[in-house]
Order: C-alpha cells, then structure tokens, then sequence
C-alpha cells in the first residue's frame, strides 16, 4: 500500500468488456447466492486508507495507514457500521532502527497474540533507505503499542524491502503474508508467506514465494495479501494496480496448499466497474467476522473528487469455497440471482462467438443436474430464469 497521496493522477477505466472476456475462459467454478446486502456507501467517510480489523472483546479495532498527524490511526466500532475515530497515535513510535517520517508509516496489521497484541505495519528502513516491515505489541488495543527490536522483522532490501503484512494461523503456527515492494525499483512484486513465532514477533524459517503480477488489470503491481481458507480452499485475496485511482482493484486466488501453487481467478473479485462507479479503486481490504457470525470484506475506496480513501465493509459470500462480495457484480456473480441454488458458469469458448450458457443446480427435491441451454441474447447481464424450484432453467433473457 502507499501513503495518502493526495490525488497523483488515476488510471482510465478499464473497459467492462475486458473484465467479461477474461471470465470466459475461467477454470474456476465461480459463484452463487451472494450475501445479504450491498455497500451502500462508505462506513467512515474519511481518509482511512489500508484497513486492518480484528475484534477484541465486543469491539471492533481497526488500524490504518498514516494522517492526521499519526503514524497509525485507531477507530471503533461495535457494529462495523457505526465508527469512532481515536485522538490517539496507535503507534506513537516507529523503532530506531525506521526514519522517524510519518507519511512512511504504512499498513498496519493487528492481531491478538496470547498475551496481548502485536502489530505488523511498514516504515523506512534507515540502513537500506527502503521500506521494511516491523513489529510493535501492546497490552490493550486502544495501544500505544510499541516497537519490538533494533532492526525491521522482513527487510528483503534487494527485492525492493517489503511492505503489506498480514497474519494468518492454522493449527498453531502463525504466519506473516508479505509483499516485496519491487514497484519501487522495475522488480517483479511477490506475495509471500512466511512462519513467524508465537507473538508474531520473530521469523522461524523461509519466505515462500505465492504469486506475482501477471494479468493486465494488476499492472506492474500486486500488494496487499489477505488469506482465508474456505471449504477446503486456501483463497489469498490481494489488491492490484496503482491505488491512486479508479484503475485500483481486488483479486483473488486459490490453493488446495498453504504454500501453493496458485490459481488465480479469471476476472477481479472488485473494480470500480464492478460496483457500477460507487466505490473507486476498491482494495487494501481485510476479511472479519460480522456480529452477526458472517465474513465481512473491509477496504478502502476513494471519494467522488479523489481526495481521500474513505472506509467500506460490504457481505462476503462463499460459492464452494470461492469469494462473492455483495455489491460487485463481476459477470460470473452477478448472473445467478434468478436461479435459486444453481451455479451459472460461462461455456470454454471464445468471448463473442457462444450462443450457450451452462447452468448447475441442485434442490431439495431434484439432484444435482447440468444442462446447456441456448441463450441467444449472449448478453453481458443476461439472467437464467427457471419454471419451478429443481425445475430446469430456461433459457436466459436480458
């Protein structure tokens, strides 16, 4: 991620029929129902850049990128609807071994470590003049929380130094998910994975490497990892692109290993296209659980005069292990609301020249069934429409 920049200039738009190309051809199954409701509009309508959530207690604690005169700033909430910003710096200091420069101090990541909490977020290494990641904990999620050693945690200053830390735990062993910030220096941008201790606070064996850029919408950039794992899938979430426009995105990936390989998804997860231009430039998101028990993704996006990257949190659904975020209707999400309890899938063949769309469904009172159906509007929000429930679908109208 990067500083509040003020506006640096944003990319075009890319096209929506670039985004539906790409799904065509996609070897992943993707999506159905999705979840209860669509982002309306930001939850905290203000700078609050890179979001990072975790709940303590009955409080939702969320940590973002540098402003107002903090190197990390601190809001609450109950809900994750209604917030209240802290007058407080989270991260008052940034350690000896970082420039003491505000605008430097970059997305944080907050966990809750056994004994208290510990904080992963990125600084200005003084020795390679590259931005490294450090760690800080505290006793209380309101902080301060402070640094942790002479020197960064992850500082690959060869690979351009490492920003975007992200925990994830399983069976016991934690790990930090890192990028390495090659855009700063025409390298490649890895998202690594890599086993800390228990306090998150030391390294204990080798980065692996997961993915890097290599589709058009990611540009010369991938960042921000995420990583859930669901219905047996390991699904590593990232943005793309350069987060000072529109042009920003969210992808996504899936493994059936923690270390890969991985496979990433056909088409973005979230562009500003496919929220219909209501939010800009939607990334640097995070995965919590609601206080309803449901997964909710939190990110930011900019406002309507690109000033400030304002606070979302939008339903997160899961289609057989695979993201759907309410809200962001990419082609192969946005297409199943008619048929209850199927998956529509694109059929294998070149954007343009299929008159056919493939349905999956399944109910109750009907096993689970596959038909091929003509769909001779070939239309980008084309809809099924089905007689009965188990019924086979009709053919699709616009």
């Amino acid at each position: 991620m990067h500083p509040y920049p003020g506006r640096a200039g944003s990319r075009p738009r890319r096209a929506l029929t670039a985004l539906l190309a790409a799904a065509v051809l996609a070897a992943v199954p993707l999506a159905t129902a999705p979840a209860r409701a669509a982002t309306g509009g930001p939850v905290l309508d203000r700078d609050f850049p890179d979001p990072d959530v975790v709940k303590v207690g009955g409080t939702y604690h969320a940590y973002a990128t540098n402003g107002d005169g903090k190197n990390i700033r601190h809001a609450t909430s109950t809900d994750l609807v209604h917030w209240s910003v802290a007058a407080a710096d989270a991260l008052p200091a940034v350690g000896s071994w970082a420039l003491p420069q505000a605008s430097l101090v970059w997305a944080p990541d907050v966990f809750d470590n056994g004994s208290g909490l510990t904080m992963y977020y990125t600084a200005r290494d003084r020795a390679s003049d590259k931005q490294c990641i450090g760690a800080a904990k505290a006793a209380s999620p309101d902080g301060p929380f402070t640094p942790v050693g002479d020197g960064p945690l992850v500082c690959p200053a060869a690979d351009g130094g490492a920003i975007d830390p992200s925990s994830y735990t399983e069976d016991g062993q934690r790990y930090l998910l890192w990028k390495n910030d090659g855009n700063c220096c025409g390298l490649d941008t890895w998202l690594h994975i890599q086993p800390v201790g228990r306090d998150g606070t030391s390294t204990t064996g080798a980065a692996v490497r997961l993915i890097r850029q290599d589709r058009p919408f990611e540009g010369n950039v991938i960042e921000a990892p995420t990583l859930v794992k669901r219905d047996g899938h390991y699904v590593l979430i990232y943005s793309a692109g350069s987060y000072a426009g529109d042009g920003y995105a969210t992808g996504y990936a899936v493994s059936a290993g923690l270390t890969g390989p991985y496979t990433k998804a056909a088409a973005p997860l979230m562009t500003t296209d496919s929220f219909a231009g209501t939010v800009r430039g939607p990334g640097g998101q995070d995965v919590v659980t609601g206080p309803d028990g449901r997964d909710r993704i939190v990110f930011h996006g900019w406002d309507p005069a690109y000033r400030y990257r304002a606070l979302y949190v939008a339903d997160l659904g899961w289609a057989n292990g695979y993201p759907v975020v309410r809200g962001s209707k990419v082609v192969y999400q946005a297409e199943n609301a008619a048929v209850h309890d199927a998956v529509v899938r694109w059929t294998a063949v070149p954007w343009g020249r299929s008159t056919m769309r493939t349905a999956t469904w399944s109910s109750a009172s009907s096993r689970r069934r596959r038909a091929t159906t003509p769909c001779p509007c070939a239309s980008a929000t084309a809809r099924w429409t089905r007689r009965a429930p188990g019924a086979r679908p009709r053919t699709c109208s616009p």
